[in-house]
């Protein structure tokens, strides 16, 4: 285990005091802790882009990395702080069904934040539970303390789930699930799911008004400012435009539908 590594995901940006507070109560506490931004730069009370970016980003740590996560439209409510142990790794923040997408609800050791001795304070307020309840209490477990003692048990999450896509022998109808910071739009459509459907060369693929003829191996396959589909990181399809971007170019959403065909 790691023993000393807490990763920070917010929505709070990098303009006010937020994430500055919770690095301070959290070196309070422990002055040798690593800490590591993942993003501060999650859209406001987007619990599905706040997923997406943990799911790529926080299984590649050591295992007992513990990961921050408040994004935390519900705030001061009756939804559960809780810490969580998943696959090696510690996720702590609200229980606000993000955690449900990570995991994809898969089996978990869990427990919910009720013991106020791990608080920065016993009453903590009602706008910031990141500051004092959250950020403490994933600097004792970066530090050592086992996930038991923080409260009880739980044996499940509030639950969400990602949107998923159909095919057919004809094609396959998906989404742009999440847009980069390149504009490069990432869809919920795995490659495998796309090799099944036919040969590359023989896809057509809509999005937006453009129709892409094929698949590429890389973004500079094709000359600058033409769109292209291939698969990214993630496995999954992307749109992308050489030395350009594509959400702007092609004047696609979030959650903008992309098709793709068997050109028979």
């Amino acid at each position: 285990m790691s023993g000393s590594l807490v990763t920070l995901t917010t929505d709070f940006g990098t303009s006010d005091y937020y994430v500055a507070a919770m690095k301070a109560v959290m070196l309070s506490l422990h002055p040798d802790l690593k800490l590591v931004d993942l993003s501060h730069d999650v859209k406001p009370q987007d619990l599905m882009a706040g997923a997406w970016l943990l799911k790529h980003s926080a299984y590649l740590f050591p295992e007992g990395t513990v990961h921050l996560v408040v994004i935390d439209p519900g705030v001061g409510t009756d939804r559960r702080p809780i810490a969580i142990k998943h696959s090696g790794q510690i996720f702590v923040g609200p229980d606000n069904g993000l955690f449900s997408l990570v995991t994809d609800n898969e089996v978990f050791e869990g427990v919910e934040l009720r013991n106020q001795q791990y608080w920065r304070t016993p009453n903590p307020s009602s706008t910031f539970h990141g500051r004092d309840i959250f950020a403490p209490v994933a600097a004792h477990i970066a530090a050592g303390v086992p996930l038991s003692e923080f409260g009880p048990a739980i044996s499940g999450l509030d639950v969400f789930h990602w949107a998923m896509p159909s095919s057919d022998k004809n094609g396959i109808q998906g989404w742009v699930v999440h847009i980069d910071r390149f504009g490069n739009l990432i869809t919920n459509i795995p490659a495998d799911m796309v090799r099944q459907l036919g040969p590359s060369g023989d896809l057509r693929i809509y999005v937006g008004t453009q129709i892409i003829r094929g698949l590429v191996d890389t973004y500079g396959s094709v000359p600058a400012g033409e769109a292209i589909a291939l698969y990214g990181s993630t496995g999954n399809l992307e749109v992308a435009v050489n030395k350009g971007n594509a959400a702007e170019m092609l004047s696609v959403y979030q959650g903008a539908p992309v098709s793709i065909i068997l050109d028979k």
